[in-house]
């Protein structure tokens, strides 16, 4: 039991909310890349360097969607 704790104790899965279909899907041929929440991949090299692989599976490695409001307010912007 504590094998398994150790293992699926990673930041971003504990740390990083809720994970969406945005986060869990692969991107196809032409879209655009997931971003990396930096932190939390720092954070698990560093702390605890297994819970990397964890998170990269799970798909809370990657940051949430943009919204559409970011996105049209940045579109506004340029």
């Amino acid at each position: 039991m504590l094998t398994v704790c150790i293992f699926c104790s990673s930041c971003a899965t504990v740390f990083g909310g809720h994970v969406n279909t945005y986060q869990r899907t692969r991107p196809k041929d032409g879209e655009p890349q997931r971003r990396v929440r930096v932190g939390a991949l720092i954070a698990d090299v560093i702390l605890f360097w297994p819970g990397t692989i964890v998170d990269f599976a799970t798909g809370a490695i990657y940051k949430p969607a943009p919204n559409e409001a970011s996105k049209q307010e940045n579109f506004k912007t340029l």
